[in-house]
């Protein structure tokens, strides 16, 4: 088990704040895909397009696993969205907005009493990673179970990054909680308040089960270096504890899928979602608000969200016109430089 130790440690990075958004400057997305394989040296990369009326278009590069020269899986091959998890959430926890069950003013410990210790953090700076609340994933032994109160107690042993409302740091606790707070209100696992909301009718989705290692169904695999033994190269890390990370980063699903997720949020949902957005660690001129990114691409902002885990970078968004698109590939860039390429070149 030391390997999903050494991977999920890694993931704490990965699973934060994304690159800097580079703007292609032309060229097709075949081009960029395969600049990610053939020039980066990435197993596999696909890109999954989905146009308002619901035509589809993929491109695909590489292969699905290493040494059997099977080609990559397509937009219904199932990878570990990682941080795509939080804009689910977000939409999650927008749903229980309206329906007047959660206000995104309130405090925390309004929902969860003594959770917090007293501190005066609000649900919508949760949302948004300006609560300060520190980082838990780090400190986690994954060879153990535990629940998401656990793993709060050892982000709360750290002091606070910074004042409650203040600036915006990028945090896995904030989303560990945020889960909380739909299980609090709505008195089910958050995994199925969003089966029967926001992710219904995604049929590739879904929620590792507690123990589950491997990924379900058609899949390629994903490869990384393993921080426990670095000098071994890069390695297969398709299996890891993928239930416990959670509300954070926890979610199965498919290109196709998270196409569908976008276009279904109401367009005034993702608008609020992206009101008071603030300035994230990006020189490119991103923003943050509730669990979506406003990224600069050549062709203007895309509403989107990134994720990684050792073996999987991806990319998933929408422009303002509501062309959705996803990009990930099987392995750990050197930089996303050519990952955000392949997004502008499909999105505009």
């Amino acid at each position: 088990m030391n390997k999903y130790i050494a991977a999920a440690a890694a993931a704490t990075v990965l699973l934060g704040a994304a690159s800097p958004a580079m703007a292609a400057t032309g060229g097709g997305v075949q081009r960029e895909i395969d600049r990610l394989t053939k020039q980066d040296g990435l197993a596999g990369a696909v890109v999954s397009v989905r146009e308002r009326d619901g035509r589809t278009t993929t491109w695909t590069s590489g292969t699905a696993e290493r040494g059997t020269g099977r080609p990559m899986v397509g937009g219904d091959g199932r990878f570990r969205a990682a941080s795509v998890t939080k804009p689910v959430i977000a939409a999650a926890v927008m749903r229980l907005v309206a329906d007047g069950k959660v206000s995104l003013d309130e405090q925390v410990e309004h929902y969860l009493p003594g959770s917090l210790r007293g501190a005066r953090v609000t649900v919508r700076q949760l949302l948004q990673h300006t609560s300060g609340l520190p980082e838990y994933f780090d400190l986690v032994d994954w060879t153990k179970p535990a629940v998401p109160a656990d793993h709060l107690a050892l982000a709360l042993a750290r002091p606070f990054t910074g004042e409650p409302g203040g600036r915006w740091s990028y945090s896995n606790t904030n989303y560990l909680v945020a889960g909380m707070i739909i299980e609090k209100v709505t008195g089910k696992d958050f995994r199925r308040v969003t089966e029967e909301g926001v992710l219904k009718g995604l049929p590739g989705t879904y929620w590792p089960k507690q123990g589950e290692l491997g990924i379900r169904g058609r899949h390629a695999h994903t490869y990384g270096l393993n921080p426990a033994a670095p000098k071994d190269g890069e390695t297969d890390m398709t299996q890891l504890p993928g239930y416990a990370f959670g509300a954070g980063g926890g979610l199965v699903s498919t290109p196709e899928d998270l196409n569908r997720f976008w276009q279904a949020v109401p367009e005034r949902t993702l608008r609020t979602m992206l009101t008071g957005a603030v300035p994230a660690s990006d020189p490119q001129g991103s923003r943050y608000g509730l669990g979506v990114y406003t990224y600069p691409l050549s062709c203007g902002p895309a509403w989107m969200h990134d994720g990684g885990l050792p073996g999987v970078r991806v990319l998933s968004g929408r422009d303002r016109a509501g062309r959705a698109a996803t990009v990930y590939v099987t392995g750990t860039p050197e930089n996303d430089k050519h990952l955000f390429a392949a997004l502008d070149a499909a999105l505009c």
